[in-house]
């Protein structure tokens, strides 16, 4: 089943309905205490153990977390920043009959510290004793497990509130993944992340997912057993000129990797020697204007447009000319810059079943400062498919696929070694690969970012863009094997 990510509203609102279906907030507490607890048996060694208690819930989940340590033979204390302030946190603190202490402004490298301060909701600046806590563990080799979100960094973006915010070895959340679980920043800055559960229902009406094959993995497009190339999808990708041609080869390879049955690159003339002498499987095909490439894609599935295509108006006019064909577009770098100019001529081209795959840079181009006015890169990619009317794929770390009907999902499997030319041609190629065997875009769209993560993972150091095609179906034999 999809996973759901939250907002911070969204999770009190979560809190508020299982109060009132009968989960009182003391018992909710005393699972996420437990849950603490649990979490911090299976990975840490028998050590003192320190819990910061803030005055709200985060604070009362503290306390409920020392007593279960302390019952399973743990030395614990607790430093509280504040008197409990809410029924349940003082609820709490009653059945704590431990240390209480005041905030030590001198952590010990030995012992391990449980952040129970303040939880994903906090919406000030730390201040005071406790942002002078925090400047000095981020000097000191610390081990530290957040509760719910490490104090200081804003539960819906991951930011830290301020100029300071506590980082952690290991944070546990509950119920559902926040966004600051999954956003890059704040992601970095909760170290391992475990979501328990706590007895809460899901949402009724979601619309943010964690991007892994439980979104998608259903309506993958594995071959029927009376399939034959031209049922399996026809997938076409424009060539640049004669010394730009590698890019659309990678893209090309990806998407007979990823199972397009037939797949072609069209080619300016002065390119065919070049891509002749580098395809096998691929075919090819010339065009010389964009009413010859509109010829040659008429029967397409899906075609992608923008690996080192060239910048400027002969790929603005290209682009438009496939509009006109019917075929869905996988819209990629040079293809997206030059509309710099226009990006409005760009949108009238597109339809929702249509991708574009900016990194941050041409992102900035096509949609000038959207991510400088969006409190974080989902609300972002949201806006932008919106405005554009297709799907967006806002490449990074926490790769975010956006479609204009509201839906979102992040990636949490990127990895670094994707950091490499190339990498984000064969990902155009892997999502227009399955748009061409009749995936849903925005389902092709996250497939194709989660399939491409885990071939740069599993590759890993010394990773090339010429490898990830080949990785590709490792992948897909697994997922193959848990359909």
């Amino acid at each position: 089943m999809p996973r759901e990510i939250l907002s911070v509203a969204e999770m009190a609102a979560a809190d508020r309905a299982a109060v009132e279906r009968g989960a009182p907030t003391p018992v909710l507490m005393e699972r996420a205490g437990e849950a603490v607890a649990r979490a911090v048996r299976a990975r840490y060694a028998h050590r003192p153990v320190v819990i910061w208690c803030g005055p709200g819930d985060n604070g009362g989940d503290g306390y409920v977390a020392a007593r279960h340590l302390r019952r399973r033979g743990w030395q614990v204390a607790v430093e509280a920043a504040y008197p409990p302030a809410t029924d349940a946190a003082r609820w709490a603190a009653s059945r704590w009959k431990g240390e209480v202490r005041p905030l030590s402004d001198a952590p010990s490298p030995g012992t391990l510290y449980i952040d129970a301060l303040f939880g994903a909701g906090l919406s000030r600046p730390l201040e005071g004793e406790i942002a002078k806590l925090a400047r000095f563990c981020q000097s000191q080799p610390l081990a530290i497990v957040a509760v719910d979100t490490p104090s200081g960094i804003q539960g819906d973006t991951g930011r830290p509130l301020g100029d300071v915010a506590f980082r952690a070895d290991l944070t546990v959340t509950f119920h559902r993944r926040k966004r600051a679980h999954v956003l890059a920043q704040g992601r970095e800055a909760c170290g391992e992340i475990v979501v328990a559960d706590i007895g809460l229902w899901p949402a009724e009406h979601p619309d943010l997912f964690e991007n892994d094959p439980s979104l998608w993995a259903q309506r993958f497009p594995w071959p029927a057993m009376d399939a034959h190339k031209h049922t399996r999808g026809r997938l076409k990708v424009v060539s640049g000129e004669a010394w730009s041609t590698g890019a659309a080869r990678l893209a090309a390879r990806g998407g007979l990797r990823i199972g397009a049955g037939a797949v072609t690159v069209l080619s300016p003339p002065n390119a065919l020697a070049v891509n002749a002498a580098h395809l096998e499987a691929v075919m090819l095909s010339p065009f010389e204007t964009d009413a010859d490439l509109a010829a040659a894609a008429e029967r397409a599935d899906a075609v992608v447009i923008g690996p080192a295509a060239g910048v400027g108006e002969a790929t603005a006019r290209n682009l438009q000319a496939l509009a006109r064909t019917g075929a869905a577009l996988v819209v990629d770098a040079d293809a997206l810059t030059s509309f710099r100019q226009d990006p409005e001529a760009l949108f009238a081209c597109l339809d929702r079943d249509d991708v574009l795959t900016p990194h941050p840079g041409e992102f900035e181009r096509i949609f000038p400062g959207l991510l400088d006015q969006s409190p974080e890169r989902i609300a972002a990619a949201r806006q932008a498919a919106g405005r554009a009317g297709a799907v967006v794929l806002l490449k990074g770390p926490d790769t975010v696929v956006a479609a204009p009907d509201g839906r979102a999902a992040v990636s949490l499997n990127g990895a670094p070694w994707l950091a490499t030319a190339g990498s984000g041609d064969v990902l155009a190629g892997f999502i227009g690969g399955l748009i061409a065997q009749g995936m849903e875009s925005f389902e092709a769209a996250c497939a194709g970012a989660w399939i491409h993560a885990e071939c740069g993972a599993r590759h890993g150091p010394g990773l090339i863009a010429e490898d990830l095609p080949g990785l590709a179906p490792a992948v897909l034999a697994e997922l193959f094997a848990c359909r």
